[in-house]
């Protein structure tokens, strides 16, 4: 027990480390934001298996292909469309994952959750519709699935009002904002403070889904 808390602890410093020096690089030198960037996914996939017993295959993969849309979005330009493609992965498979948790869930709180979220989606295309011009199936079908995820998350938490719920909630809306902030910046008013904004939302998204999967596998040990 002693030596799984200390790896935890390692592991999680060495996490904060890399995002403490992603952030300095994205203020101060680029190279440093390049290098760091890949690092976020790797240590925080090294932060879940050293918290967890039984690893759940799908949360891996999920971040799996995290890491792949973080590489492939540092060549903003050549593999945009492919950044896009991978992230669209790891949200089905968060989808795929936070259905597990369903129990039973009435027709009444599914068009309850489905409400903020379908006005998300439809006031955000909205805005940016006219600045897509190519992109404009692939940003509405992940514009969809990114919003599914939030369905499914508002779902699980007014199943039941449980800490590990509030946090994958909260960590898929921080991630519907980053994703947000990237079309705002890609096709609607490009500033360069977004990039700040976007790391952040994102990193603290994933680490929040990563704490409520390690809780709930802690439950079930």
């Amino acid at each position: 027990m002693i030596v799984k808390q200390k790896s935890i602890t390692i592991a999680s410093l060495a996490f904060l480390a890399i995002v403490m020096l992603h952030i300095i690089g994205l203020l101060f030198n680029a190279k440093l934001a390049f290098i760091s960037k890949p690092l976020l996914i790797t240590l925080l996939v090294i932060v879940y298996l050293v918290s967890v017993k039984k690893a759940n295959f799908w949360f891996v993969s999920a971040l799996f292909f995290s890491f792949w849309g973080d590489v492939l979005l540092l060549f903003k330009e050549q593999f945009f469309v492919f950044g896009l493609a991978s992230f669209l992965l790891a949200h089905v498979l968060y989808i795929k994952i936070t259905v597990a948790f369903f129990k039973k869930i009435s027709l009444q709180k599914i068009a309850l959750a489905c409400l903020p979220f379908a006005v998300f989606l439809f006031s955000f295309l909205n805005l940016i519709k006219d600045n897509l011009g190519e992109f404009k199936i692939p940003v509405f079908v992940y514009g969809t699935v990114i919003s599914i995820f939030g369905v499914v998350s508002l779902l699980n938490y007014m199943q039941e009002k449980s800490t590990p719920n509030s946090w994958l909630l909260l960590g898929t809306i921080l991630f519907i904002t980053s994703d947000s902030l990237i079309a705002i910046n890609k096709f609607y008013s490009p500033k360069e403070y977004y990039q700040i904004c976007i790391m952040l939302t994102y990193i603290v998204a994933q680490y929040l889904i990563c704490k409520a999967m390690i809780s709930k596998a802690c439950l079930q040990e």
